[in-house]
C-alpha cells in the first residue's frame, strides 16, 4: 500500500472511529432512555425555532453563493445553489469535506461552471467564515476575559502559561522569517497557500456586491448562534445558563462538526465540556447536545435527500 492511500484511509476512517467511540462514551454516560426522557420534557417551541433558524442560515449561504459567482460570468439557478447546498452537508456526514467537491460537481454537471472555478468560490467562502469564526472568538475572549483569565489562574501554572506563550512567539517569529527566505518545496508550498488564501479574502471586497456578500456572511453566522442560544431555552435545566456559556459552548461544538463526521458523537461532548465550565448540570447538557445536533441533523437529511433527489428533474432539460 503506497504512503498516499494509507494517509487517504486513515483521513476516512479515523473520524468515523472517533465518532464511534465518543457515541459509545456518551451513551455510557447518559442512556438513550434518558435523552428520550429529556426530549419530551424539552420546549418545542425553541426547537423548532432552532431548527428554523438554522433553516434561514442554509438558505441565505445558498443565495451568498451568487454573488461569488456572478463576476466570474456565471449567473446560477437559485434552487440549483439551494439544493447544492444541503447536498454538501449530507454528503459531508459520509466522508469529511466530499460535500464540498460534490458542491462544485453540481455546478459543473447543471451550470457548465468549470470544477477547479466553482471550487475555488467554495474555499474562498470559507475564507470569509473563517474570518467571522475568528470575530466571534475574539468577542468571546474580550466578554470573558476575567472568567478565562480566573479559570487559567485556578488550573495553570501562570508563569508557565507566559513561558509557553513567550516559546511560542519566538519559535513562530522564527518559522515566518525561515518561511520568508527559503526556497525550499515545503516553504514555497506554504507561501502559496497563505498568498492564496490572503487573495481570497481580499477578493472578496472586489467583488461588485461586497456589502450583501458581507451582510448575508454577518446574516449566517447570528443565525448559527441563535439557532444555539434558543435551543438552550427549551431546557430548564439550562435557562440560568450566562450568555458567555452559549458562546463557549458554541465555539466548541463548531470545532467539534471538524473532529466527526458531521460532529456525530463529538458535538455533545464538546457541550460537556463547555457546560461544564459554568459549573451547568452535566446530564441536561450532554442531553441538549444531542437534541440539539439531531433536530440540525433531521434538517440536513430531509433537505438533502429532497435536493440530491430532485436535482435530476429540476435540471431535467440539461
Amino acid at each position: 500500500m503506497s504512503k498516499g492511500l494509507a494517509v487517504k484511509i486513515l483521513k476516512i476512517t479515523l473520524p468515523i472511529v472517533l465518532g464511534v467511540f465518543l457515541i459509545w462514551y456518551s451513551l455510557s454516560q447518559l442512556s438513550f432512555a434518558d435523552i428520550i426522557q429529556y426530549a419530551k420534557n424539552a420546549d418545542y417551541k425553541y426547537i423548532l425555532l432552532g431548527v428554523f433558524f438554522g433553516l434561514l442560515s442554509h438558505l441565505s449561504r445558498a443565495y451568498r453563493w451568487l454573488f461569488m459567482l456572478e463576476p466570474l460570468g456565471y449567473k446560477i439557478k437559485l434552487g440549483n445553489s439551494i439544493m447544492a447546498v444541503f447536498a454538501t452537508y449530507l454528503i459531508n456526514y459520509t466522508i469529511p469535506r466530499a460535500g464540498e467537491v460534490a458542491r462544485a460537481t453540481i455546478l459543473t454537471n447543471y451550470e457548465n461552471v468549470p470544477f477547479e472555478k466553482g471550487f475555488g468560490t467554495i474555499v474562498a467562502e470559507r475564507i470569509a467564515d473563517m474570518i467571522v469564526m475568528l470575530g466571534i472568538i475574539a468577542i468571546t475572549l474580550f466578554l470573558q476575559f476575567d472568567f478565562i483569565y480566573s479559570f487559567l489562574i485556578d488550573k495553570f501554572d501562570f508563569t508557565k502559561i507566559i513561558l509557553a506563550g513567550l516559546i511560542l512567539l519566538v519559535f513562530g517569529l522564527f518559522f515566518i522569517l525561515f518561511i520568508k527566505r527559503s526556497q525550499s518545496k515545503i516553504a514555497l508550498k506554504i507561501k502559496g497557500f497563505v498568498s492564496g488564501l490572503i487573495e481570497g479574502a481580499l477578493s472578496i471586497f472586489k467583488m461588485k456586491k461586497k456589502w450583501a456578500f458581507i451582510c448575508h456572511t454577518l446574516f449566517i453566522w447570528t443565525m448559527y448562534v441563535l439557532m444555539f442560544y434558543v435551543t438552550t431555552l427549551a431546557f430548564p435545566d439550562l435557562n440560568t445558563m450566562p450568555f458567555g456559556a452559549v458562546l463557549i459552548g458554541f465555539i466548541l461544538a463548531s470545532f467539534s462538526i471538524a473532529a466527526t463526521n458531521g460532529g456525530i458523537g463529538s458535538y455533545p461532548e464538546a457541550i460537556v465540556i463547555a457546560f461544564s465550565l459554568f459549573n451547568l448540570p452535566v446530564d441536561p447538557s450532554r442531553a441538549f447536545g444531542w437534541i440539539m445536533w439531531s433536530s440540525q441533523t433531521i434538517l440536513v437529511f430531509v433537505f438533502g435527500g429532497i435536493s440530491l433527489l430532485y436535482l435530476p428533474f429540476f435540471n431535467r432539460n440539461k
